[in-house]
């Protein structure tokens, strides 16, 4: 488990695009988020190949692992942050030089289909990743505050904290119109199970990690707290056929409990059918279950370490803290 070194004011963050490229970001976007990153006290550059945009709204893999090696090889690059998601990071994995990372530790962050290259990156050099924001998030005018406040306690600081559930959530199309939005508000975390877990933290978004499964790249559940979230193009289907394919991974008896993050509306999945699905699996009778986090395709949500460690409660006491990050 190597921890990169926490951020502080001046330092310098480099945005990459290993999925879809920056070109489909707007002008309006970029702006707002280059302030809201300099508000944080942080130098944003940019690699040489982010705005490249190919027929899948990417550039080519050279160009992206040039761009990933040279961030991790430059010493004035203290952070690493990613565009957007996508669909094809993990074309990357087998192409990335996993001892230029070992030998240059830092923050690397980004979620979605982030989710591939960070596991795989922890799974490789046991150096610690997150799942967080994306530069794109913080080009968000609205509803950011609680997202930029946990990107700070986890960024910045080494303490231990406790994620209190957000007061208020959306699901919008907020790139869209970023003066009309729509919020709802939030009830909280809700959970299955009883108990107190601890354990290393591993997931993201789902359908991703998935993705690893069988190869080289995927993590060891052993001692884990999965942290799992999915997209609009999940159902309650795809949702139940996804998480039973994690469950039949080496050592998924060994996983200590399970953070759901909130779903996003397109996937119909209400309440009483999620809890349907996960009572269908014997293997998670018993375990500790939060659902309805704020992390994923929502709007806000909170950073964590993929590698650190979290406990958890369950019950009628529902808790979620961030450890070692």
């Amino acid at each position: 488990m190597r921890i990169p070194e926490k951020l502080k004011y001046n330092d310098e963050i480099r945005i990459i695009a290993p999925s879809r490229s920056l070109k489909m970001i707007s002008e309006e976007t970029r702006d707002y988020a280059n302030r809201c990153l300099a508000e944080l006290g942080l130098k944003v550059t940019f690699s040489k190949n982010c705005e490249i945009s190919d027929d899948f709204t990417s550039s080519s893999i050279e160009e992206r692992i040039a761009d990933l090696h040279e961030a991790f090889a430059d010493k004035n690059v203290k952070c690493i942050l990613t565009v957007i998601g996508g669909y094809n990071s993990n074309q990357l994995l087998k192409y990335i030089d996993y001892d230029l990372i070992k030998n240059n530790p830092k923050i690397l962050c980004g979620y979605s289909d982030i989710t591939a290259l960070s596991n795989a990156i922890y799974s490789k050099t046991g150096l610690v990743t997150y799942s967080g924001p994306h530069y794109s998030t913080f080009g968000m005018k609205k509803g950011i505050d609680y997202t930029g406040e946990y990107f700070k306690k986890c960024m910045f600081s080494e303490g231990e904290y406790k994620v209190e559930p957000s007061e208020m959530w959306s699901d919008d199309l907020w790139f869209l119109n970023q003066e009309v939005r729509v919020f709802n508000k939030n009830n909280g975390y809700k959970s299955l199970g009883k108990g107190r877990a601890e354990g290393k933290i591993i997931g993201g978004n789902l359908c991703t990690l998935n993705l690893l499964q069988g190869t080289e790249f995927m993590p060891d559940l052993t001692d884990t707290i999965l942290f799992l979230e999915d997209d609009e193009m999940t159902s309650p289907e795809t949702f139940d056929r996804d998480l039973q394919s994690l469950i039949h991974q080496p050592n998924f008896e060994k996983v200590k409990g399970i953070v759901f993050g909130r779903f996003q509306m397109k996937s119909k999945m209400e309440e009483d059918l999620f809890e349907k699905i996960i009572n269908t699996k014997a293997e998670l009778k018993n375990m500790p279950i939060i659902y309805n986090a704020d992390f994923g395709h929502t709007t806000p949500q909170f950073t964590f370490p993929i590698g650190g460690y979290a406990e958890i409660s369950a019950g009628e006491n529902i808790e979620i803290i961030i450890k070692k990050h």
